[in-house]
């Protein structure tokens, strides 16, 4: 930079150091973690860099040879776009996956998670629906043995986060849970929650191939060791890496690895939870 008069000059040096001051942005370090067959992913749903981060994450794996499927909170259990050509066109993508404007309103933007979903179909790489289906969640409420299905203390946790999700909503909007959830659906919530995290490990668990990593995307509850996807997967070898967006967030005990990202905006809670009870 040619900077002729002394004001110029400043400017020069401010911009110089303003670029020095910039925090570069957070890259998907999978060192050490490789390999593996299960890569879980927790996410902030509309924190940008953590999709930014999902989409290194599997070109890296790709680019290896290492990627064997995504697999998509976003999506339920049973799509997937195995046999679809790699040029396939974004519609066809989106009908496959049952992706459409109409199920997803008020749930899965597309233009967030569309780009890591043609990622995948562009290298070759199937991506999976894993989430329970919304016609199971209304059954899932009343299964009374899915409690079973976690130690006594995860089942706590699992609970008490539905409670802190009412709290947070009631301290925000003071409005009853938004009108959704009274005290009495907390346990049937749980289950669903449950039966989400169970229907992921099943499909993540049927993709693995040996010598490859499967990848799973999902939010941060989801991927928890205690009470969340690995919980149904006893025994079964996995990394996990959770993104946060701040410097405090959810809880990454458990986690293999953490990738601070910068801080979003507060999360609009009762959003959140229209999109898990299908408002």
């Amino acid at each position: 930079m040619n900077c002729r008069s002394a004001v110029t000059s400043t400017l020069c040096a401010l911009a110089l150091l303003g670029g020095c001051a910039q925090t570069p942005p957070p890259v998907a370090d999978l060192q050490g973690l490789l390999p593996t067959p299960l890569l879980l992913l927790g996410e902030q749903h509309d924190a940008a860099d953590h999709q930014r981060l999902q989409r290194q994450t599997l070109a890296q794996l790709a680019g290896q040879g290492q990627l064997a499927a995504v697999v998509l909170e976003m999506v339920e259990r049973g799509r997937g776009t195995a046999g679809l050509p790699r040029d396939a066109s974004e519609e066809r993508v989106r009908e496959t996956l049952d992706w459409t404007a109409a199920r997803n309103a008020g749930h899965w933007d597309w233009a967030v998670y569309g780009p890591l979903v043609m990622d995948a179909v562009r290298a070759g790489v199937p991506v999976l629906g894993g989430n329970l289906p919304r016609s199971q969640m209304r059954t899932a409420m009343g299964e009374s043995g899915l409690d079973a299905t976690l130690a006594p203390e995860a089942l706590r946790r699992q609970r008490d986060k539905a409670v802190d999700l009412v709290e947070a909503i009631e301290r925000q909007d003071g409005d009853g849970h938004c009108g959704l959830l009274p005290e009495a659906q907390v346990a049937p919530m749980t289950r669903v929650q449950i039966a989400r995290d169970r229907a992921m490990a099943q499909t993540a668990q049927e993709a693995i191939q040996p010598g490859q990593t499967v990848l799973l995307v999902a939010g941060h509850q989801h991927v928890r060791r205690d009470i969340g996807v690995p919980a149904h997967l006893p025994g079964q070898a996995l990394a996990v890496v959770v993104a946060q967006a701040g410097r405090s967030g959810p809880d990454t005990a458990s986690a293999d690895r953490v990738w601070i990202t910068p801080p979003v905006p507060p999360q609009d809670h009762c959003a959140e939870l229209k999109k898990q009870m299908g408002k």
